[in-house]
């Protein structure tokens, strides 16, 4: 039986883009899959199962990517990668104001 492939392009919408935390997020996933996994952009094509290798695309918010998997399970980890990009990688801006907030004292 031949392997499905399939492709899908994302649009990396997170304030910071396809930096370390994002591309950990995306290799993580990634490696739930038994597919290859592909990320192209710029013409470079890199594993979407490497931390590092994502990182260096240098994608920035707004810019699209393609990914590419071939395996059993292609639908699927293009489907679950694509939920990943449309949430933002989690990154709400709103929630980021809220790093500094420290409970202080007891409501007693």
């Amino acid at each position: 039986m031949a392997s499905k492939s399939g492709t899908r392009v994302v649009k990396v919408t997170n304030a910071e883009g396809l930096h370390l935390r994002p591309a950990n997020a995306l290799a993580s996933l990634a490696k739930d899959f038994g597919s290859t996994i592909q990320v192209s952009y710029r013409g470079e094509t890199v594993d979407g199962k490497s931390i590092m290798s994502l990182a260096t695309l240098g994608a920035e918010q707004g810019v699209q990517l393609t990914i590419l998997a071939t395996g059993d399970d292609a639908d699927d980890a293009l489907d679950a990668i694509e939920a990943l990009f449309e949430a933002g990688f989690g990154e709400n801006p709103d929630e980021a104001h809220d790093t500094n907030h420290t409970q202080v004292g007891n409501d007693s």
